[in-house]
């Protein structure tokens, strides 16, 4: 299934006890539809409170679905105002929404400008930056597949290794945007990454002091985790078509 989502109301995507979770509710939707027990298994596990313009998920069903539209409508008809489901289809038995993926692009988002309505899916930035020397930083992301220093601390991942493809600060409508691409990423990851491209940005530190970060592979030494309203996971790729 191909879905986006809110994620200000839920504690990120994967199921977790005694919190409100995006896979907690769109599987309480499909078991209830299908009428039998259906785990789904996301592509990604976006934080408490990130965003996914698309999210692409699988399960699996004993049958084939009869009509995919029918089913659609009547999940969104069970869901919530803030998670979609917008397309269901068949893939090959061995699909794995999760380790198939081939890349994840995520987006960050800054309001340069006070708005009473931006806030709620960008960072609302009260400081000049200076983006051209945050481009620069951002491109030395290439450079490197251990990101430690950007991931949350005692996470249960086999390695820290990630191959960023690309990375830079646009202008896109009003809005800053950092668009970053990689093979895989690790919690907090790009959130981290912001964090310390803004202090790029203010001058606090400089491209080689941003390198020095990464080598350090320490958290420690990284600047602060962003808020997670202003992120979206924006689009996943696979060795095949995804309808």
């Amino acid at each position: 299934m191909r879905l986006a989502y809110n994620g200000a109301d839920y504690h990120g995507w994967q199921s977790q006890p005694n919190a409100t979770t995006v896979q907690e509710s769109v599987e309480c939707a499909l078991s209830t539809v299908l009428r039998v027990p259906t785990a789904v298994t996301g592509a990604g596990r976006t934080d408490a409170g990130v965003n996914a313009a698309m999210m692409i998920a699988h399960f699996d069903t004993a049958e084939p679905i009869a009509d995919a539209p029918q089913l659609v409508r009547k999940l969104n008809s069970i869901l919530g105002n803030d998670i979609v489901v917008y397309k269901v289809f068949p893939v090959a038995d061995d699909a794995h929404a999760r380790f198939d993926a081939t890349g994840r692009t995520y987006k960050y988002f800054v309001a340069e400008e006070k708005s009473p309505f931006d806030y709620r899916f960008a960072w609302q930035c009260r400081v000049p930056l200076d983006y051209e020397l945050m481009n620069e930083a951002a491109a030395k992301l290439m450079d490197y597949t251990d990101f430690t220093s950007f991931s949350k601390l005692h996470t249960d991942v086999a390695t820290n290794n990630c191959r960023v493809t690309y990375a830079r600060w646009n202008l896109e409508d009003k809005h800053r945007v950092f668009t970053v691409t990689a093979d895989r990423f690790l919690r907090n990851m790009v959130r981290a990454i912001v964090g310390t491209l803004v202090e790029v940005g203010r001058h606090k530190i400089g491209v080689d002091d941003f390198c020095h970060i990464i080598e350090s592979k320490n958290r420690c030494s990284a600047g602060t985790s962003m808020p997670g309203n202003a992120l979206f996971l924006w689009n996943i790729t696979y060795p095949y078509k995804i309808e």
